[in-house]
């Protein structure tokens, strides 16, 4: 044991002999590194504890915010309970009503007054109503009682027949501007979304026949439908304004749309830029598409044709010269050339039947102002409240609610000057025979008295020009 613990003492006298011996610059180093890291760890525990307590202090804050949203929830609630018989004195404001409240005047209307101002008789409004309620209703809160839908459709109604500024709408039914700006847009859509398909639809069946034969009647046979464009006034857009521009110098947007014999809209597609030519804007439409498309068959059925020799002629639309010509969309002939008395003939009655798309037009606008003043409406909303007017215009004329002659008086003029139409263009190549189009209108016009003494059939009954 003795000599094992004088073997061990030796190395470690000679361990702290050499310990002893070390510069004393090393040492110093040595002492400037444990600092460094002593240093190093004082700041991430510094720095850990600031983190918790900006950690509890964010718990704090949300505490105390959701304590507060809790108590004046529940204040809020006592308040309505308290005050539900009561009236209330705030939410809304005041607002002077020239001559009191309009609104309230307005149920005391006469049944003329009432269509003179609404365009609208009070059946049809209470006709629409019924169909629109449950889309334009809002839910009663315990923050506030909401327009009724009445109103609301009132409101609406009063924008499209008098195209008047927003903040006259606001102060006539004591209602806030924006609020205006936002049930003109629920109604638009609620329209668009829940009666365009019902009252906008293309003729088949009894629909059809009747078309033809009240086609037939004024002078033009083997007609479903006639085409046209009319453009709406705008504002000039921020974007790309130049392309809303139309050859009458103004800007606008497009609307084209086929009618039937009664002057209803049986396709709408509007919304194309103001430059554009008809031909561009019927090439991008669904019912060209539809018309060209062989998959998805003709517009009309095929076995309605009438067929004179060789030439099978079917049912098709009549439009203007800005057209092109197509198997299914005859044009008149050019009466600036040497034409024969046949295609005369056959011209003229084309166009005396195809003005019942102006007349469809001229109704449209007639009724609702709105469309013959400039739209401060964006430029992607105008498609939706163009289609609403055309569905509104439906409506009317399917319930007999017809359209006082005066309220077209004056052409397409607006508030701010006149919006005269741009002339018709005629469409650059339209002349061709593509599908045999010119063949069938040759055939239609050395033929046309012959097509328009032939007999229709409707139903089993069988019917005659002269009936």
């Amino acid at each position: 044991m003795a000599s094992g613990g004088g073997s061990g003492a030796a190395p470690r006298a000679s361990l702290l002999s050499s310990l002893a011996s070390l510069e004393p610059s090393l040492a110093r180093a040595l002492d400037e590194r444990v600092l460094e890291l002593f240093l190093l760890r004082t700041a991430e525990m510094r720095r850990r504890r600031a983190r918790e307590q900006e950690a509890r202090a964010r718990r704090l804050r949300l505490y105390l915010r959701r304590r507060k949203v809790f108590v004046l929830s529940a204040l809020a609630g006592v308040l309505s309970i308290v005050k539900s018989n009561g009236t209330r004195e705030m939410w809304t404001r005041d607002r002077p009503v020239e001559g009191g409240d309009f609104w309230q005047a307005a149920q005391r209307f006469s049944d003329d007054a009432w269509k003179s101002q609404f365009r609208v008789t009070r059946s049809t409004f209470d006709h629409l109503l019924q169909l629109l309620e449950s889309a334009i209703a809002r839910k009663k809160t315990h923050i506030r009682t909401p327009i009724d839908a009445r109103r609301r459709l009132a409101i609406a109604l009063w924008w499209y027949a008098q195209g008047e500024e927003y903040r006259l709408i606001a102060e006539r039914f004591g209602v806030g501007v924006t609020t205006v700006c936002i049930i003109l847009r629920q109604v638009t859509m609620a329209i668009v979304n829940k009666l365009f398909t019902r009252f906008v639809s293309w003729p088949s069946g009894e629909r059809l026949d009747a078309a033809v034969r009240a086609f037939k009647g004024r002078g033009y046979p083997q007609c479903a439908g006639a085409i046209g464009t009319t453009h709406i006034p705008i504002v000039g857009p921020r974007e790309n304004p130049q392309d809303y521009m139309n050859p009458s110098g103004w800007y606008s947007v497009i609307l084209q749309a086929t009618v039937d014999q009664d002057l209803t809209f049986t396709h709408v597609y509007a919304g194309w830029p103001g430059s554009s030519s008809s031909s561009t804007v019927l090439s991008s439409s669904d019912l060209f598409l539809k018309a060209e498309d062989q998959l998805q068959g003709a517009l009309f059925p095929p076995e309605k044709s009438v067929v004179l020799g060789a030439v099978a002629i079917p049912l098709h639309l009549i439009g203007d010269a800005s057209f092109p010509l197509k198997p299914w969309l005859l044009t008149g002939y050019d009466l600036r050339r040497d034409l024969s008395p046949a295609q005369r003939r056959f011209t003229y009655s084309l166009n005396a039947a195809r003005s019942a798309v102006d007349s469809a037009f001229s109704r449209l606008k007639g009724r609702w102002s709105c469309l013959r003043k400039r739209n401060d409406i964006e430029v992607t909303a105008m498609h939706a409240m163009v289609s609403a007017l055309c569905v509104l215009h439906n409506v009317c004329e399917s319930v007999g609610d017809r359209c006082f002659p005066e309220w077209s008086a004056g052409g397409d003029r607006g508030p701010y000057g006149a919006f005269l139409q741009p002339d018709v263009v005629p469409c650059e190549g339209g002349q061709g025979s593509e599908g045999g189009a010119e063949a069938i209108r040759d055939a239609m016009a050395h033929n046309f008295l012959d097509i328009q003494q032939q007999p229709t059939t409707i139903n089993g009954f069988t019917f005659t020009y002269e009936d």
